[in-house]
């Protein structure tokens, strides 16, 4: 079988290609391909809303199955790609059928990093799917005591919910704060007094060296100095990578990654968009290029690729990175990047009354905006950035 556009990954960026393709008016066949058998959801509640217990699952679908149908896709759900031939264009898939494509978009996000042994330890989780997050609270509801491994945005988030949840809960990072990559050391000094006053108990340049198990289960984790942490439930935190396991013979470059051009190309009639996309690379100078590991990227990407394949759009994909995270009832949000040694200013509000605005400077140059519980205030940091003409730091 061929499709006029083969989408692998019901990702909120390939969910987004295949809806802006329709809204565009293109009539061709569409097929959307997943590895899990759930209907496309959204991420970002899976470390809060879903994780607390304060959504239902189906809240977090990004669409109905009737919602699905409408697109008239079609959807091969719970079928992973294992397989990529470029020149043949042809996806194979676990199932052994082989689909053929005229144009392809990747979608495949990412996997969650695990530490070396004890992985398969009862207790032991990582947070990616929305069965890794329903997993995690049940075994939440009864522990006691809760180790996160990783105090970046998804460690602090997961901490945040399971310290709400009435659990002990430490936080192991090996860097000298939380959250330094979005935040810098001066912000993210605030984020660790925020933790440290709701009581968790942060170490921070901190090692984790193993994971001590009893019958099956995990009971500890064992830092640097020889420490043993107790632990009931332990969730790794480390980071994730891009899924391209599966493109590893098909000839693309891969480099922490999918390599594209500035506009979102992978190769002939191969596009990537969201978390596994490295989109600008190549280009004067041999750039690395930029990948985005945002909600927002996946749906403004997924819109770009969609105008490109039908050809409306010639310029390049130039985004502003946008985070944001709630903890302890605190809405942080980071426009743009706060790159190392940056300058950064409170320019509304104040550190003291947890309520600010803080403009990130660089070389002379606006390329940062945090808001810190203060969502009205950072409405323009959009135009501010984009008249800057930042351009989001590579990672």
């Amino acid at each position: 079988m061929t499709t006029d556009v083969a989408i692998v990954g019901a990702s909120a960026g390939g969910l987004t290609v295949a809806e802006g393709l329709r809204r565009r008016g293109f009539t061709g066949s569409l097929a959307l391909v997943d590895a899990e058998p759930e209907l496309p959801y959204d991420r970002p509640p899976l470390s809060k809303h879903i994780l607390d217990g304060r959504w239902p699952a189906e809240r977090a679908r990004l669409r109905t199955p009737a919602e699905l149908d409408a697109l008239d896709v079609d959807a091969r759900l719970g079928t992973a790609a294992v397989a990529l031939d470029v020149p043949g264009h042809r996806v194979t898939l676990r199932d052994g059928q082989v689909l053929g494509y005229r144009t392809l978009v990747v979608a495949t996000g990412l996997q969650a990093k695990r530490l070396p042994g004890g992985s398969d330890l009862a207790g032991v989780h990582t947070l990616r799917t929305l069965g890794d997050s329903e997993r995690l609270r049940a075994d939440l509801l009864t522990a006691r005591q809760v180790v996160v491994v990783g105090a970046g945005v998804l460690g602090c988030e997961i901490a945040a919910t399971a310290r709400g949840l009435g659990c002990e809960v430490t936080v192991v990072e090996p860097a000298a704060g939380p959250m330094l990559r979005l935040l810098g050391p001066q912000l993210g000094a605030e984020i660790a007094r925020l933790h440290v006053e709701h009581g968790v108990r942060l170490l921070t340049s901190t090692v984790v060296t193993g994971l001590v198990g009893d019958a099956g289960r995990v009971v500890g984790v064992r830092t640097g100095p020889g420490t043993v942490l107790s632990a009931d439930v332990v969730v790794v935190a480390v980071g994730q990578r891009p899924a391209t396991d599966w493109l590893a013979d098909s000839a693309l470059a891969l480099d922490d990654g999918v390599v594209c051009d500035a506009r979102c190309r992978a190769a002939t009639d191969v596009y990537a968009v969201g978390d596994v996309a490295r989109f600008g690379s190549g280009g004067a100078g041999g750039a690395r290029g930029v990948r985005l590991e945002n909600r927002t990227n996946a749906t403004e990407q997924g819109l770009f690729v969609a105008a490109r394949i039908l050809g409306a759009v010639g310029d390049a994909y130039r985004p502003v990175p946008y985070v944001w995270s709630d903890q302890f009832g605190t809405r942080i949000q980071v426009h743009g990047s706060v790159p190392v040694g940056a300058v950064v200013r409170v320019v509304e509000g104040s550190v003291p009354d947890r309520a600010f605005v803080a403009h990130v400077e660089a070389e002379g140059r606006l390329v940062g905006v945090v808001g810190w519980n203060s969502p009205g205030r950072v409405r323009t940091a959009r135009a501010l950035l984009t008249a800057s003409e930042t351009v989001p730091s590579p990672r």
